[in-house]
């Protein structure tokens, strides 16, 4: 297993890297996420989850351990690939797709192109136990603010916001300030709608 590179940056890309290691050139498929990590400099270390199929070998970069625990958590999910998974880590940060299962907000990821409902509701399924589990996130503070995070939504709809817009303001004031209560959200969303 290749756990990381380290080496110089030869080419730079929105979904891929090159690394010259040695020599040898490693073509590294990175999230946007990692791309906006990605300092400029020459010399660069990304850790790497390495795919083995019939017909590929694929190699995936990332900035942070954080990261790739939580690609290799996707792809333990039933009907989420490689690439879905990238594109769940390009849509929201790492901390976001974490807290977002962990919250069971399914509607977050649903907002990520290419994620159905069905997917999306099969990811908190199966992903919230292990992400409380592992990252020791408490379940009472998630409720509370989950239910917060309801209620500011409700409130935004009644005066007359999108949906689905307000849902990725709010998730932002949520994440930025998760002990808000439900004035505080709407006070906040409403600046950014």
């Amino acid at each position: 297993m290749i756990t990381h590179i380290q080496g110089k940056l030869v080419e730079k890309n929105l979904t891929d890297v090159v690394i010259d290691c040695n020599g040898i050139g490693y073509f590294i498929n990175i999230s946007l996420h990692t791309y906006s990590q990605i300092p400029d400099k020459e010399n660069l270390k990304l850790y790497t989850h390495f795919i083995v199929k019939e017909d590929s070998h694929t190699l995936y970069g990332f900035s942070s351990l954080a990261e790739r625990e939580i690609f290799k958590l996707l792809l333990s999910v039933n009907g989420v690939g490689a690439s879905t998974a990238r594109t769940m880590l390009s849509s929201l940060t790492p901390k976001q797709v974490r807290e977002g299962i962990a919250h069971g907000d399914v509607a977050l990821i649903q907002s990520i192109k290419g994620i159905g409902a069905k997917t999306a509701a099969r990811v908190v399924l199966d992903l919230k136990d292990k992400i409380l589990k592992i990252y020791d996130i408490d379940e009472i503070s998630t409720a509370t603010s989950n239910t917060s995070k309801e209620e500011a939504l409700s409130a935004l709809d009644v005066l007359g916001f999108n949906r689905k817009q307000s849902e990725r303001v709010v998730d932002k004031v949520v994440s930025n300030n998760p002990d808000a209560n439900v004035e505080t959200i709407i006070k906040e969303a409403l600046k950014n709608l």
